[in-house]
């Protein structure tokens, strides 16, 4: 199905709101509300949620600079999409909650995947281990930001979807 001026859009503006969100939290370490809006983006648009973590990591590397963790970005939360799309239905902020923190701690397993290939278990293995307390931050930080605002933010962009077809 092609995309509409409308998805197109739509796209873009949550695009920017991950973007954006990242850039003014980036100086706490691990906080982030990117899990949180790939997780609704899931919810409500599906498989064009790839077109908002794609444009949102190349942003992250014109900004940023393109290094191991941007090949990272690529395919982690791409895996998180790819989860969240086997568990779309459901609406329980605790269910996301759990997910989003056992997804953080999972984080730096996932970014260590490169560096096996580069310098070996060792190195992947070092790279988990060293990153356990940022992981565990990650963790409790994704916990509690999906438990307070998985909710209010779900209703809010249900209740824009059904006024935007409901206009139609």
């Amino acid at each position: 199905m092609p995309m509409r001026t409308k998805d197109i859009v739509t796209m873009g503006i949550i695009s920017a709101i991950l973007i954006t969100q990242q850039v003014a939290l980036s100086f706490l370490p691990n906080i982030e509300l990117v899990t949180l809006i790939i997780i609704l983006s899931t919810i409500i648009y599906g498989w064009k949620t790839l077109y908002i973590i794609y444009v949102f990591v190349m942003v992250e590397g014109l900004i940023y600079g393109f290094g191991i963790w941007w090949i990272n970005y690529l395919y982690v939360w791409t895996i998180l999409m790819l989860i969240t799309m086997l568990y779309r239905n459901k609406r329980s902020p605790f269910f996301w909650a759990i997910l989003a923190g056992t997804y953080g701690l999972c984080f730096g397993a996932l970014c260590s995947i490169p560096y096996f290939f580069i310098g070996g278990a060792s190195m992947a293995i070092s790279g988990i281990i060293s990153g356990i307390p940022f992981d565990a931050i990650h963790c409790i930080s994704n916990y509690l930001v999906v438990l307070v605002l998985f909710k209010p933010l779900l209703y809010l962009l249900e209740r824009i979807i059904k006024n935007d077809t409901s206009a139609n």
